[in-house]
């Protein structure tokens, strides 16, 4: 006998249509994540299912493929994790939304990507100083103007400043003030996110069938 309570589960391929395009590595839909902001292509949408994130419009498995492919070879591909404890707090602070970013990985949005091609992941591995470093910044994210500031300054990373000079200049004053402080929160968070498999950088090493 059913229950008359019990919520009925919707599957998400229920939430397919125009606003919600497929995904292009699983093929369930992509919904909103994140508007619009300085720095990116256009508003960004996740899936549900598998993780990935995708920046603006017109998402292909083949495009995907090629941006992973640029993040290096099958031996060590390295991805910015959007699955990561640092993505999951930081949101629109997250220190994996560089410029020009188009596909945000995960691990297993990477193995139904490369699934198209007769690839499997056969290793995962965390990257701590990266991924600390990554932590670091988005905590940082949440106190200035500008985006990546730091990270741009010791040259890791691609940076978005602030549109006014004196809004740049606090992000400088803020980014030294805060960086111990920052990194003896970062410093916990990622060492969970390596024991939990949820850190911000990882590299990945990837096999033909």
């Amino acid at each position: 006998m059913s229950d008359p309570q019990r919520t009925p589960v919707v599957p998400l391929e229920a939430g397919a249509g125009p606003e919600n395009p497929p995904c292009p590595a699983c093929g369930e839909p992509l919904f909103g994540w994140l508007a619009a902001q300085p720095g990116l292509a256009g508003p960004v949408r996740r899936c549900e299912s598998c993780g990935l994130g995708v920046v603006g419009d017109g998402a292909s498995p083949e495009e995907a493929l090629r941006e992973l492919d640029r993040l290096g070879g099958v031996e060590a591909t390295r991805i910015a994790n959007r699955d990561s404890f640092a993505s999951s707090l930081g949101s629109a602070g997250w220190a994996g939304l560089v410029p020009r970013a188009r596909y945000l990985f995960t691990v297993e949005a990477v193995r139904r990507l490369v699934a198209h091609r007769d690839q499997v992941v056969v290793a995962s591995r965390w990257v701590p100083g990266a991924s600390i470093a990554s932590t670091w910044q988005t905590l940082l994210n949440s106190v200035t103007f500008g985006h990546n500031v730091a990270a741009a300054a010791l040259g890791s990373r691609a940076a978005v400043p602030a549109d006014k000079p004196w809004k740049r200049r606090i992000d400088a004053l803020a980014s030294v003030v805060l960086a111990i402080p920052a990194m003896l929160i970062a410093l916990p968070i990622e060492l969970a996110g390596g024991l939990f498999k949820r850190g911000s950088e990882l590299r990945l090493r990837l096999q033909v069938l």
